[in-house]
């Protein structure tokens, strides 16, 4: 006689998980069903492998778009890896029973209808609890006797459907297929059955079962994709988030230690938490560790619960360790309630080409897939440091952003240092699939996915940072279609202010030649002919425009200045030549003129005298108080030392304020606001320490109490009270 037990469990549940393998070593079965992707089937074998290790997950996509894929994560407190473990013990074998992926992958988001409700929160309601979570937490998870939940759970669920609609959609599709695949076990004369599945599909699974006719009629039909299936490491941050099996858990490191710790659970964990603040050198003492202890046993006590839980502990650290310091608690949350521990899969896990590419260049650069971040420093003139950066980059031109880059630590402005920010995610593991579609290896996929943004017309900023890629990750199969993709675009593209911002990262390319062993000749030669159009497009396309234009136009050529200096004294001269008789044309707008005025006089192309002339005509009665502002924010952009070394500017500027007329300054004042706020504090302590002592300026005298005038004081509370906007 054939025997089925239904375990209903709450996946990634540690009390599910305890009491699964409990039950399990009971009932001794012939055969373990469980929820999930019968795709994986095969890769069960390699559970039993020594270097498996969760949190681990079953990734499952379609070959031919992998943007159709799903996780389904294990880890060693889910009750489906538990009763993996039991079967590979026991040597029984394992069916997964849920419906294919390949099902799931070839039905359009119409079919798959919407997930039922969390059947947990009507029985959380009924027991007086607001979060099913708590409710679940207390009556499952957090059960330290050898009692089986899982008789109490059929009945509760078997009570929760009856209310309930009839499943539909894909919904429906799963419990019919569970049920074939019951039904095909039974056939093979299996006997003794145990089925591990999410609780509410158990009344689905109960026997009487429904005609298999109903099943077939239900699953016919059912359009397939080709799907690959394969194991690949998880963390705990990741289930975290709903997974495959639609269930987050908000707190897996503390489920972890629920699992894993048989005695003393409240105390283990508060002295975990203990070395977690300590790492970061705060203060906790044994004693603190004691007091919190006591203050999470008694809030249990209080509260009618068996055991401290997740929130007594976590109320507990936040009173006694953190002193209620919320930002503390964060870092415990991080560390060790969500924690980022990162599962390993054997070598002979199988692997796209691509992903196995990476695994075993990886190894030979010592580059660990770690899910915490951590800082890399590389020196690009060792062959390891050169290694891992052109690694990094050529997986950055694939999408997977493995590594970010970072402000060095070491303040070093060459190209001989690079910093990285490391954080591996499982979802890189689609995108290394998504990635294939580009080549085998990373070196051939990153040279593929760059003559693919090259090819066609795409904007010019896209051709050019493919350019800069192409240099960082040592593609140099792909430069030659980049550099003429980025040639032919050039010279089409007539707009200057695109050819301006495009130049500054040509120019910084170029330098990449001397550490990474590049020849940028032909790079050079295409950013001097981008020059060259930027020089002669340059006075038409400045011609008439307005403040916002102007506005940006100085950061344009303030981008391609510093650009120069990269491309050589040629080009350096070339440029200075055009911004000369730029700054020459009448019709220039006053902020853009006076910002060609400090660039031409850093470079030693204008003269003390020059500057005083022009800054002097641009600050004359005639020319309104707003256009002198705007000339002097672009004048002094670059700082304010030449105030302090020039009294020859100082006076004109000087003179300047002190003839603007009372009614007109409120109106310039955000002006001059927004360029002398923006100078240093000792640069203002210089400048007026320097405006003080000009002879013929005017004397601010500050009276003493005595001789205060109260009546001309207070007629400057209206002015004070308007610029402070406090009324008056």
């Amino acid at each position: 006689m054939t025997t089925t037990h239904l375990l209903g469990i709450r996946h990634h549940g540690p009390g599910s998980a305890r009491a699964v393998a409990a039950r399990l070593a009971e009932l001794a079965p012939d055969v373990v069903l469980i929820e999930g992707p019968p795709e994986a089937d095969a890769l069960v074998e390699l559970t039993e492998d020594p270097a498996m290790a969760p949190p681990v997950a079953l990734l499952a996509y379609a070959t031919d778009d992998v943007s159709r894929a799903a996780f389904w994560p294990f880890a060693v407190f889910s009750p489906e890896w538990q009763a993996l473990v039991y079967a590979r013990e026991a040597g029984v074998p394992v069916r997964f029973c849920d419906l294919p992926a390949a099902n799931t992958f070839a039905a359009g988001p119409d079919d798959l209808g919407a997930p039922h409700g969390d059947p947990l929160a009507g029985l959380a309601a009924a027991g007086g609890y607001d979060d099913p979570e708590r409710w679940w937490d207390d009556v499952v998870e957090s059960r330290r006797d050898d009692a089986s939940p899982f008789e109490v759970i059929a009945e509760a669920m078997t009570a929760l459907r009856e209310d309930e609609e009839p499943p539909q959609g894909n919904e429906a599709r799963r419990e019919a297929y569970m049920r074939s695949v019951l039904r095909r076990t039974r056939k093979d004369g299996f006997e003794n059955i145990a089925v591990v599945c999410g609780a509410w599909h158990v009344p689905a699974l109960a026997d009487p079962l429904p005609p298999a006719s109903h099943d077939a009629a239900v699953l016919k039909g059912l359009p397939k994709r080709k799907v690959a299936c394969t194991w690949v490491p998880w963390t705990h941050g990741r289930l975290a988030t709903a997974s495959g099996y639609g269930a987050g858990v908000l707190s897996p490191g503390w489920y972890h230690h629920l699992f894993t710790t048989a005695e003393d659970v409240t105390t283990r964990w508060l002295t975990g938490v203990a070395a977690v603040l300590r790492e970061e050198d705060l203060p906790v003492s044994t004693a603190h560790v004691i007091e919190a202890v006591r203050l999470a046993e008694a809030l249990a006590a209080l509260r009618g619960r068996s055991s401290a839980g997740l929130a007594e502990v976590t109320e507990a650290t936040r009173s006694v360790l953190c002193g209620g310091d919320d930002v503390q608690v964060g870092l415990v949350t991080r560390r060790l309630v969500v924690g980022e521990r990162l599962g390993e899969v054997p070598d002979r896990v199988p692997q796209p080409p691509l992903a196995a590419d990476l695994t075993a260049t990886a190894k030979r650069l010592r580059l660990k897939k770690d899910p915490i971040v951590k800082e890399l420093d590389l020196d690009l003139r060792t062959p390891g440091g050169l290694d891992r950066s052109r690694l990094l980059h050529r997986l950055r031109v694939l999408g997977i952003e493995w590594g970010s880059r970072e402000a060095s630590a070491r303040r070093n402005r060459g190209t001989f240092r690079e910093t990285w920010a490391l954080c591996w995610e499982p979802s890189f593991e689609v995108d290394l699939v998504a990635a294939a579609v580009h080549g085998t290896t990373v070196p051939s996929a990153a040279a593929s996915a760059v003559r693919d943004t090259v090819e066609g017309t795409p904007p010019l900023d896209e051709v050019t940072t493919a350019v800069e890629n192409c240099l960082l990750a040592d593609l140099a199969d792909a430069l030659p279609d980049a550099l003429a993709a980025l040639d032919a675009r050039a010279a089409a593209d007539s707009d200057v202010a695109r050819l301006m911002s495009a130049l500054p990262a040509l120019a910084r390319a170029t330098r990449y030649g001397d550490v990474r062993g590049t020849d940028t000749g032909a790079l050079r030669a295409v950013a001097l002919r981008m020059l060259e159009r930027v020089c002669a497009g340059l006075p038409p396309a400045t011609h008439g425009i307005d403040d916002d234009a102007a506005a940006r136009f100085c950061k344009l050529i303030d981008g391609v200045h510093d650009a120069t200096a990269l491309l050589g004294d040629e080009a350096k001269d070339r440029w200075l030549a055009a911004l000369a008789r730029l700054a020459e044309r009448p019709a220039l707008p006053p902020l853009l003129s006076g910002r060609l005025s400090r660039i031409l006089h850093d470079a030693g192309l204008l003269g003390a005298l020059d500057i005083e002339l022009r800054l002097g005509r641009a600050l004359t009665p005639g020319v309104t108080p707003s256009a002198g502002a705007a000339y002097v924010e672009g004048f002094f952009d670059g700082g304010a030392l030449l105030l302090v070394h020039d009294e020859g500017l100082l006076r004109v500027i000087d003179a300047w304020l002190a003839a603007i007329p009372a009614d007109v300054f409120t109106e310039v004042l955000p002006l001059l606001r927004r360029t002398f706020g923006a100078f240093s504090s000792p640069e203002k302590r210089a400048i007026g320490q320097r405006a003080a002592g000009l002879t013929g300026a005017a004397r601010v005298v500050v009276p003493t109490a005595d001789e205060l005038d109260e009546e001309r004081a207070e007629r400057v509370l209206p002015v004070m009270a308007t610029l402070l906007g406090v009324g008056a």
